[in-house]
This record gives C-alpha cells, sequence and structure tokens, in this order.
C-alpha cells in the first residue's frame, strides 16, 4: 500500500493541492494512492480516530510520500504528533519514505526535511535519497491548485520513477 500524507493540518494548503498532484501523477504511472490529510485531525492526544488511522492507514501502508510544508526552518508539529501519538514505534519499523519539502520562500524546506528523516530513521523508517524541495510553491500551482511548471513537473516524475524503482527492488 502506498499513501501520500499531506504534513499539515491547515485547512486549504498548498501542501493538500500538492498531494493531489502527487496522487494524479501517480495513476498516470499506473499505481493507486491514498491521502491521509492530517487536516482537521485530532492530534493533541491519542483518540479513537487515531487507532482508526493507525490500523486503516499507517499499519497497512508500506510506502509513504511524506509532503512537509516548511514551518519555523522545520516541519509542522501536527506531522511530528503523528509519530509521537503512535501506540509503538513499531508501526512504522521498516516501512520506506519519499519525501517533498513545500515552501512559499526559497529553499524548500530542505532543513525540515533533514529533520523528519533524522525522526523517520528513528523510528527506523528508511528514506529515499531524492528529498524534493519546492520553492516558491504558490508560483508553481495555476489557479486550479495545479502544478504548471513543467520543470517542477518533470522533477517530480524524476523523484517518482526512481522511487517506484525502488519499491520493485527491495
Amino acid at each position: 500500500m502506498l499513501t501520500i500524507i499531506s504534513g499539515t493540518n491547515r485547512a486549504g494548503s498548498n501542501t493538500y493541492r500538492v498531494a493531489l498532484e502527487y496522487q494524479r501523477l501517480l495513476k498516470e504511472k499506473g499505481f493507486e494512492a491514498g491521502i491521509l490529510s492530517l487536516e482537521g485531525l485530532p492530534l493533541a492526544q491519542y483518540s479513537p480516530e487515531f487507532t482508526r488511522i493507525e490500523e486503516e492507514v499507517i499499519i497497512p501502508t508500506s510506502h509513504f510520500i511524506i509532503l512537509s510544508p516548511e514551518y519555523n526552518g522545520s516541519f509542522p508539529g501536527v506531522l511530528k504528533m503523528m509519530f509521537d501519538l503512535s501506540r509503538s514505534h513499531e508501526i512504522w519499523f521498516h516501512k520506506k519514505a519519499l519525501l517533498t519539502g513545500i515552501s512559499s520562500g526559497r529553499a524548500g524546506n530542505l532543513r525540515g526535511m533533514d529533520h523528519l528523516s533524522d525522526i523517520l530513521n528513528f523510528v527506523k523508517v528508511t528514506v529515499h535519497p531524492n528529498k524534493l524541495p519546492l520553492s516558491a510553491v504558490n508560483r508553481l500551482l495555476d489557479a486550479e491548485g495545479k502544478l504548471a511548471d513543467p520543470a517542477t513537473l518533470k522533477a517530480i516524475n524524476q523523484q517518482l520513477d526512481e522511487f517506484l524503482n525502488w519499491i520493485k527492488h527491495t
């Protein structure tokens, strides 16, 4: 199972728009992927809803694509809470992840992806080396929320092709 995590709880975020684009591109490549949006999830404490997410999404997923916006030079606390709330770190063990940083600034959340990689490695998730920073994301999306920049689409397609090839061979 392949799941895209939109790593913010902000309503109407560009991160979620990019998640939809990743899902569309994967579908064009013949792969189905669900989206786990953190928008509206009660992640302040362990809850029955989070138990359902663990059982229906996190545990059965073997490969994640995590889209992480830049918050204060790192990644959102709500994304960190998702790892902290897990019943056991073991539900993450030996899974694989692809990271994309999203920023309206110029660095595409490079530092945040490094922080996130450290946490994922701690819970024994292997992180694919092609971590893609998407800078000035507000200029990459058109009025309908679609990625319109050819260079960005090329970079994402290359990243996805590498990840899908990695999935096939691991």
